[in-house]
């Protein structure tokens, strides 16, 4: 199903409000203020609100994957100047070190997921840079070139699903980006999105 129609019909049965003022939220949001740092500040609260309460997921951006997690797509700017998507984490399962080039936002919906960011020391050489960061629903969290932007995420949970909601600096599943190897080697990925069933 395409997003724009899931996004109406949805809109059309009166669970998707919280969603779509989202939406409107970042568009406002980025039609005023082209600077990221304020971008990134402002956009928490936005996203913050959205995560606070739960019910209005549509249940086909929900389902876990029973081999990886899942990234469903909410909404892709026709301007590609932000997208917003769900991450759903079955048990145990857990993303490659990866980057993200551009500004993102991290907003923890249902259950908990750890967050560690990684570091270069030097020419082919990445390590953990601190603990792991445990993101519990409702609470936002931050990446970016400028903010560190090399993590691996992971479900906290060995028994249940946990959902997390994305927006990003872009349409995240169309673009270049890397992950990487513990001795700092890169390879070159797309995301592409899960299909909405």
């Amino acid at each position: 199903m395409a997003v724009a129609k899931m996004q109406s019909e949805h809109t059309q049965a009166g669970t998707a409000s919280p969603l779509r003022q989202c939406i409107a939220g970042f568009e406002r949001l980025l039609d005023d203020v082209p600077d990221e740092a304020r971008i990134v500040s402002a956009g928490k609260r936005i996203l913050a609100e959205l995560v606070s309460h739960d019910g209005w997921l549509p249940a086909a951006c929900a389902q876990p994957g029973e081999a990886q997690y899942r990234q469903y797509p909410l909404h892709r700017d026709a301007a590609r100047r932000f997208s917003m998507v769900s991450f759903v984490w079955g048990p145990g399962q857990f993303t490659p070190i990866h980057d993200h080039t551009v500004w993102g936002l991290i907003g923890m919906l249902r259950g908990a997921e750890y967050s560690q960011a990684f570091r270069f020391t030097g020419p082919g050489r990445l390590v953990p840079a601190g603990l792991p960061l445990r993101l519990e629903a409702g609470q936002v969290e931050a990446v970016s070139p400028a903010l560190g932007d090399v993590h691996q995420v992971h479900n906290a949970y060995d028994d249940r699903v946990s959902i997390s909601i994305h927006v990003y600096g872009a349409d995240i599943g169309t673009l270049p980006r890397s992950v990487y190897a513990e001795d700092g080697s890169r390879r070159a990925f797309v995301s592409g999105y899960s299909t909405i069933v």
